[in-house]
């Protein structure tokens, strides 16, 4: 995400919060009283946002001190100090709570995605992302990915051609749908979405860049690995938790697309704590 969009991101999370406008701050803390405060995790995972949250404090005001002790990719486990902060304190508890959201939702998505990359460690698959994502989160969630160890599918509909069962039904056939999409644009990657060995077959026919087998159990992956020449990227996604997916990775696959990882990603927990200067 560019600056000025992440920019925009935080100036809007700060107003949905009226951070500004913090009565309880403004009823308990002098103006001009100086805090200091440590930003812990509370849990074990892998950091993201660290950039967001920092970008928070200093939109609240530009005189808090920030010093990162951890920043994203690193692991943490409870009790690890991950940031100290000093300025006006009612900045920083106005502030709190959007950079922490930031953070442990992002650091949520880092840490599902580490687990199941340690899942396919000595394989040759790799964990992708969806655009199954948080309306206006999604390249801060595809960041998260990133830094969890995990690689980014499509980051939208103009980045590459995914062909699916509806696409399918539209144009008449796999083989048609492709033909479609080369004609459209010629220079862009084609998927191609199977949910049988006989589509797979076809597929394979007219060469798309990948082919993505939906809901299909191992078995049956590992038949359509036969069947698909190593120039074509092997993909398989549906079903797939972390106590298959090294299963599934074991049948020869490239990759393994996994949409919890950013929809369904349980929040890292952190904490700040605050104490007067």
């Amino acid at each position: 995400m560019d600056e000025f969009s992440l920019q925009v991101l935080i100036d809007a999370a700060l107003a949905e919060d009226m951070a500004f406008h913090d009565l309880t701050a403004q009823a308990t803390i002098n103006k001009d009283q100086q805090g200091k405060a440590m930003i812990t995790a509370k849990g074990t995972g892998v950091l993201s946002g660290c950039a967001v949250a920092a970008l928070v404090f200093q939109t609240m005001d530009n005189n808090i001190q920030q010093l990162w002790l951890k920043t994203d990719k690193d692991k943490v486990e409870a009790g690890t100090v991950i940031c100290e902060l000093s300025g006006n304190m009612r900045a920083l508890l106005s502030a709190e709570r959007t950079a922490l959201n930031f953070m442990q939702h992002l650091s949520g998505i880092a840490t599902a995605t580490a687990a199941f990359s340690q899942c396919l460690l000595h394989t040759t698959c790799t964990i992708v992302d969806t655009r199954k994502t948080t309306p206006g989160l999604r390249l801060l969630e595809k960041k998260a990915v990133l830094d969890g160890g995990g690689a980014n599918h499509r980051m939208d509909l103009a980045s590459g051609m995914l062909i699916k069962e509806n696409h399918i039904t539209a144009a008449g056939s796999i083989t048609d749908a492709v033909a479609a999409c080369h004609k459209l644009s010629p220079n862009t990657w084609i998927e191609v979405e199977c949910e049988t060995l006989a589509e797979v077959a076809e597929a394979v026919q007219v060469c798309p860049d990948i082919i993505l087998l939906d809901n299909m159990d191992i078995q049956t992956v590992a038949q359509a690995r036969v069947l698909v020449p190593d120039s074509i990227i092997l993909e398989a996604s549906g079903n797939i938790n972390i106590s298959n997916a090294r299963d599934y990775a074991l049948t020869g696959i490239n990759r393994i697309a996994v949409g919890a990882i950013t929809h369904s990603a349980a929040s890292l927990d952190l904490s700040m704590r605050v104490r007067q200067g």
